[in-house]
């Protein structure tokens, strides 16, 4: 065991208590195997709970873990719903699909990203196009190549971030890193040039758990952006989709809906510049059915302070060793920004996604 790495908050720690959680609960598991390993040498998987039929017409679900750190928030919601469920009281003709850690990799080893470094809500594209093509990215790279942790080239990347800043404003450079990039694999926000392992496991799932269904609503779980503490209910796609009424009308002013492009900003905090969202990629997958793909977003800190502890564990991954005690600091300060230890935020964003997943399941049952 590499004693230096955090453990305080271990990916093994989530999955056995969601293993537990989903039995007793009555759950039908599948595994899904990771072809790599966690930095205690764990083995990693995604998991699937199934509770109800099946093959019921009406299915939520709730997927964690897409930025693999921002799994924390969005497994303990997982297993704190699925402890308190009573088997036999969901709604008929309706069965939840709880998808627990679709970036293990991520989550095991503390990074928002995958083990190719790839952002996966950059990574749901159609790779027989051509890529989103971000040239202004480049201009930047640098700030983000740089082989100091501190020192002067630190210093270098740290003046012409700011410069930038003072020249453009903080939202519209950051428009351009968090649109994400296809060209330089060693770069913040990358999109891959093929789809990631959790890319291809994901379009598995849906074909094993969400296929057949008339009638689907998805919570993909999310941390960092936004005002402290304040969950925020998104629904985020390229363009208005045949269920998006039905979905303003289930939850009215508390639903954001963005619609992402290249010159799009919003004041969520969320990067509307991007492509490759996984809430696309289920409406591609799912023609047929009446989609609902959410986002719940739960802020942290202000955004500078995220992005800058982004940028130390880039840099960990590119130049440094993540075991040593270096490594463990900016770890343990990365968790920190995706998922704060203050009790009370953990118990407001909870609250709240409970109460979102609750209307969520009374409006399919309202459809019998």
């Amino acid at each position: 065991m590499h004693s230096e790495f955090p453990s305080h908050s271990s990916y093994r720690q989530q999955r056995e208590q969601f293993l537990a959680a989903a039995n007793t609960a009555g759950a039908t598991l599948s595994a899904y195997a990771h072809p790599r390993c966690g930095p205690f040498g764990e083995p990693l998987s995604t998991d699937v709970a199934v509770l109800g039929d099946p093959q019921a017409k009406r299915r939520l679900v709730a997927l964690s873990g897409t930025h693999g750190v921002e799994g924390y928030y969005g497994s303990e919601c997982q297993i704190d719903w699925l402890k308190q469920f009573t088997p036999g009281s969901l709604p008929k003709d309706v069965a939840v699909v709880m998808i627990h850690l679709i970036n293990p990799w991520g989550t095991a080893w503390l990074r928002r990203v995958n083990e190719d470094n790839i952002d996966l809500n950059r990574n749901h594209l159609d790779f027989g196009q051509p890529l989103p093509d971000n040239q202004a990215y480049a201009r930047l790279h640098e700030i983000y190549a740089c082989a100091d942790l501190n020192g002067p080239e630190r210093q270098r990347a740290d003046a012409l971030l700011a410069a930038q800043i003072a020249e453009h404003g903080w939202p519209a450079v950051m428009s351009i890193v968090e649109g994400g990039q296809h060209t330089h694999p060693d770069g913040l926000f990358f999109g891959g040039i093929a789809p990631s392992w959790s890319n291809r496991t994901l379009h598995q799932i849906i074909e094993n758990h969400l296929a057949g269904a008339q009638t689907v609503m998805c919570f993909d779980l999310h941390t960092g952006a936004g005002e402290y503490g304040h969950p925020m209910l998104l629904t985020i796609t390229r363009a208005p989709y045949p269920a998006l009424p039905k979905a303003q009308s289930i939850y009215g002013p508390w639903l954001y809906t963005l619609h992402t492009g290249a010159e799009t900003l919003s004041e969520t905090g969320v990067a509307a510049t991007a492509t490759g969202y996984t809430s696309q990629a289920l409406l591609d997958a799912l023609p047929g059915v009446q989609l609902m793909p959410f986002v719940i977003e739960c802020g942290t800190y202000p955004g500078p302070d995220v992005h800058r502890y982004l940028r130390d564990d880039h840099w960990l991954h590119l130049h440094g060793d993540p075991l040593d005690a270096t490594g463990r600091a900016i770890k343990s300060s990365l968790l920190e920004q995706f998922y704060p230890a203050d009790p009370d935020w953990r118990a407001m964003v909870g609250l709240r996604t409970r109460q979102i997943w609750a209307k969520g399941l009374r409006a399919l049952a309202g459809e019998a």
